[in-house]
């Protein structure tokens, strides 16, 4: 089957693009992606970083300078240069004013994913948390299937070490559908997936309402025919159509399909999967941490609605290694020394599920938690709920906020947070001093939490780790 993408090589008036924001994750894999066809490829980043690195040489030529002097010659034409940016970008970045002064097309990330959707049988995963480890794990199952896919990921697949999984020939596309700045408003998915509907980004939805009334248009843009695969318990309406069928899962036993005979204990988790008219026993889950129960339940459905066999699914859970970041053990218990886990975790609730799984995993040790906190206005918008998950932590360990896009807000420090956290110890520690600091304490079990830029420390904290054993 040959997949017919809206911007292939044989019929798009575009053999360059030019990416703004070329370093963000989401962003890379359309790099890849359109590398892979044949194109072009360039773009800007205010800052190197390991991942831009990794583009850099596989072809993507990356300048840091926002500057339109930077512009390579071959991406100065508009008849045959597509732009595309992220809604990170500053409205008033030179490079993106340039563009948008001199007739080129510019348009969002989201749009030219959402053409790819259009162009393609997409499974589209949205959610404020667990998308990214349920499409991981889809990509997975469905890669080493007949169905096989393409598919975009939020997170590095450590099964293959990128974000993107190419099949050419494959009619299926895997998606992450990012929610914020109404982004998965821009795809066309014939399979749905909604893993959850907890409050964020009200920078740009004002409240929960709002929030949910985001989803619902998301749920409304199903293909006739198509499948909405929803959580089960969540206060979000679908709006579907009426030709669109509707199924809920869990990873407990409710649902049309769910989990049953969970076995956890001795460094592994499987349980037996139950759907309308299917039995899968006995599936082992890869990363063995409880929440990816559901995960491997929202993907092995996502997958055999697709076409995927019982034996694909229990081979691409079992299989699966995780997403780079998500849940990942960097070190495991060995000699006595420190585990350290690096989890993307960035609400309250992946928070307090990330902690337990701990210690689920490690039950009797002390829990010492780093979180970074991500965003002025998720910090204002959560800090109790996020106190309240960090207090299931046996010692706290909290930087300044990451503002990543945003601007100061007067009065939201991460002491807005550190001052309600019940654990038994807490200190709020400048990232700058971070590494001192962990070089002077001793812990059993080390865990780095949230979406700004604590992981790029990770290599320090292991070595530092790793010079005491």
């Amino acid at each position: 089957m040959t997949q017919n993408n809206s911007y292939s090589p044989s019929d798009s008036p575009f053999r360059n693009l030019f990416f703004i924001g070329a370093g963000g994750i989401g962003m890379a894999n359309l790099e890849r992606y359109f590398l892979s066809l044949g194109h072009s490829v360039a773009g800007y980043d205010k800052s190197p970083s390991p991942l831009t690195h990794e583009l850099e040489k596989e072809g993507v030529d990356i300048t840091y300078t926002d500057s339109p002097d930077e512009i390579p010659a071959d991406f100065r034409n508009p008849e045959t240069t597509l732009v595309v940016f992220t809604p990170a970008v500053p409205a008033d970045s030179p490079i993106l004013t340039w563009f948008r002064n001199n007739g080129f097309e510019v348009i969002k990330r989201a749009a030219l994913l959402g053409k790819i959707t259009h162009s393609s049988k997409a499974i589209c995963i949205a959610g404020s948390h667990g998308k990214t480890t349920t499409c991981s794990m889809t990509a997975n199952i469905l890669r080493n299937s007949e169905i096989g896919c393409n598919a975009f990921l939020g997170g590095i697949l450590r099964n293959t070490g990128s974000n993107l999984v190419l099949c050419p020939e494959s009619e299926w596309s895997v998606i992450e559908a990012d929610e914020y700045d109404r982004s998965f408003h821009r795809l066309s998915p014939t399979i749905a997936v909604i893993t959850s509907t907890d409050p964020d980004h009200l920078d740009i939805y004002g409240d929960e309402e709002g929030y949910l009334e985001g989803f619902a248009h998301f749920t409304s843009l199903i293909r006739p025919g198509g499948t909405l695969i929803i959580h089960s318990g969540l206060k979000l309406r679908p709006r579907v159509g009426k030709d669109v069928n509707v199924v809920y899962y869990s990873g407990s036993s409710e649902g049309d399909w769910h989990a049953e005979e969970i076995t956890f204990g001795n460094g592994t988790l499987s349980f037996t999967l139950v759907g309308p008219e299917i039995r899968i026993e006995g599936i082992e889950v890869g990363v063995p941490v409880e929440i990816n129960i559901d995960n491997a339940v929202a993907a092995a459905a996502a997958s055999l609605i697709a076409g995927a066999t019982p034996e694909d699914v229990r081979k691409g859970i079992s299989t699966f290694k995780g997403a780079k970041r998500r849940f990942e053990i960097i070190r495991d218990k060995k000699d006595g020394s420190t585990v350290l886990i690096d989890d993307y975790a960035h609400s309250p609730n992946e928070v307090k599920a990330s902690i337990k799984s701990v210690r689920k995993l490690y039950p009797g040790h002390k829990i010492t938690v780093i979180f970074q906190p991500h965003l002025y206005s998720r910090t204002r918008d959560f800090a109790p709920e996020f106190a309240s998950a960090l207090s299931e932590a046996d010692e706290v360990i909290m930087p300044e906020i990451y503002p990543a896009r945003e601007e100061p807000i007067p009065g939201v420090d991460s002491y807005l947070i550190l001052n309600n956290v019940k654990a038994a110890k807490k200190t709020f520690c400048p990232r700058k001093d971070l590494l001192n600091f962990i070089k002077n304490s001793n812990f059993d079990i080390l865990i780095t939490l949230g979406a700004a830029d604590i992981d790029r420390l990770l290599p320090d904290i292991e070595a530092v780790l790793d010079s005491r054993i």
